[in-house]
């Protein structure tokens, strides 16, 4: 029996949540729409897939959802050459596979850019799975990520470690403890609210808690 840490990727482990809401708001403007950026950031750690409804409302998701989500894409990137890892993030993975657990990535990003991700990361030899949007079609805070990901691995226990509400929402369907980082730009009470066990500033912080995460049998397919 083997346990699972999960991770969330965007906003976790490398640095792209205001890269993203930048990205999305430059999108809008495109065809002629001013959502403020506040708003958008709010969002971020939802999937392309919701987040225009979330932030601008389902006509304009019905008239022009996918063009806002191609031009997004336009315009985030060009930031990748930007996006660098949160201190310490090689080290965490590398120490969860010290500790014997079981890592995976859990994104439900464009599946190149999760790769130049898990590239900046040098988390190809660490991770036993990695997920993107092309394996789910619906992203969080629906629970079907945390399907895929989990998969056949729930020989033994899990948590998940993300950093947005949406993260802790995802995982409280499916029973899975979430454990949140700051990093995203979330608050700790926000976090809490939405379900987090415990709350970290930095990965550097969670890394010293690693043996004390809280960790139970999620409840995907009872």
């Amino acid at each position: 029996m083997t346990d699972t840490i999960v991770f969330d990727v965007d906003g976790t482990l490398v640095d792209t949540n205001y890269h993203h809401a930048l990205a999305w708001f430059r999108a809008f403007r495109d065809h002629g729409l001013t959502v403020p950026v506040w708003r958008i950031h709010r969002a971020i750690g939802m999937g392309g897939d919701r987040l225009v409804a979330e932030v601008a409302g389902d006509r304009v998701e019905a008239e022009i959802g996918d063009q806002v989500r191609a031009a997004w894409k336009k315009a985030f990137e060009p930031m990748l050459d930007e996006i660098v890892p949160f201190d310490c993030a090689r080290a965490v993975l590398r120490d969860c596979r010290r500790l014997g657990l079981r890592l995976v990535l859990a994104s439900s990003g464009d599946p190149a850019h999760v790769r130049h991700y898990v590239g900046l990361l040098d988390a190809g030899d660490l991770a036993e799975r990695c997920t993107s949007a092309e394996d789910v079609s619906a992203t969080k805070p629906a629970p079907d990520l945390l399907a895929v990901a989990l998969d056949g691995l729930q020989d033994g226990r899990s948590v998940l470690i993300g950093d947005s509400v949406w993260d802790c929402e995802a995982a409280k369907r499916v029973g899975l403890p979430c454990v949140g980082l700051r990093t995203g730009g979330f608050g700790v009470d926000e976090l809490r609210s939405a379900g987090a066990a415990r709350v970290f500033d930095s990965l550097a912080e969670l890394r010293a808690a690693l043996p004390e995460l809280p960790l139970a049998k999620p409840t995907l397919g009872r």
